[in-house]
């Protein structure tokens, strides 16, 4: 008995699935575009995106000087945002926005675009060009939508952004004050890089990183000179160190500023150097 009532509700279904797959070909088949788009806004509630962004695509070639278009080629982005098809979403949510300027969904596509943007940033440590990109977005819609509700979000992200280029900055002015004085004064590459990306980036998080960095690098290229410039560094070095304090006195890494401080006022006007403290 059990097994009979099993298979009656197995054929149920088995039909039940049929019949609504044979209702869908037979819709997607149509030529009635209003009731396509009524598929599609149905698929997209439930989350089947792709099958909704195939309607969607068509709905949009052929909805066009309608009330629908605006809407489908929103949900048409949004489908392949929800996808993970960032760059494809940025596109879809851009063209939405140029297309439809000033209407319900505009502000809303422009912020998208550059969300989708972000969303697709690779590793920190690549090429930055989309990180680059995705500021440019989004800053191009703080301009345009200044009273947006997704202002807030945007300026958020976009400090996020800042701080992944400034990450990549910061790797590379490590490395090179970790490679000394291997092939080159790398010091000064150290210095440079650091100095360049405050000079760009002065709000980062990374900030005092950084100035730690500029602090050490100076020092150390201090030690390596030769006899005629090493006090002229080690001075410009304890400048430094004053500028770090001034800024960061509460630092977690005032102790090592410190001892760099104690060692470079020891060793100038000295021609023999002190490398540790007594």
């Amino acid at each position: 008995m059990r097994k009979s009532v099993l298979h009656t509700v197995l054929v149920c279904l088995v039909a039940l699935t049929v019949v609504s797959c044979s209702g869908y070909n037979k819709i997607a088949k149509a030529s009635d575009y209003n009731t396509k788009f009524s598929l599609a806004k149905d698929l997209f509630a439930q989350g089947r995106f792709t099958t909704a962004g195939t309607l969607l695509e068509e709905c949009v070639a052929y909805q066009r000087g309608t009330d629908q278009a605006e809407e489908s080629m929103f949900l048409l982005a949004t489908c392949y945002f929800n996808l993970k098809d960032y760059v494809s979403a940025s596109q879809y949510y851009m063209t939405c926005y140029r297309s439809y300027p000033g209407s319900a969904y505009s502000d809303e596509s422009l912020f998208r675009s550059g969300y989708s943007l972000f969303l697709d940033m690779p590793d920190p440590r690549l090429d930055p060009t989309s990180t680059q990109n995705a500021i440019v977005q989004l800053q191009n819609f703080v301009e345009t939508c200044p009273y947006s509700r997704f202002r807030p979000r945007a300026e958020e992200l976009i400090a996020i952004m800042y701080d992944r280029l400034v990450e990549k900055e910061l790797k590379s002015a490590d490395l090179y004050y970790n490679m000394g004085n291997y092939l080159g004064n790398n010091f000064r590459s150290a210095i440079i890089v650091a100095e360049n990306a405050l000079r760009d980036y002065p709000f980062t998080k990374y900030r005092e990183d950084l100035s730690l960095i500029i602090l050490k690098a100076k020092f150390e290229m201090a030690q390596e000179s030769v006899l005629e410039k090493r006090d002229d560094r080690y001075r410009d070095a304890i400048d430094e160190y004053y500028a770090f304090k001034n800024e960061y006195p509460e630092s977690g890494h005032m102790k090592e500023a410190d001892r760099i401080f104690r060692l470079a006022s020891r060793n100038l006007n000295q021609k023999e150097i002190i490398t540790e403290e007594d």
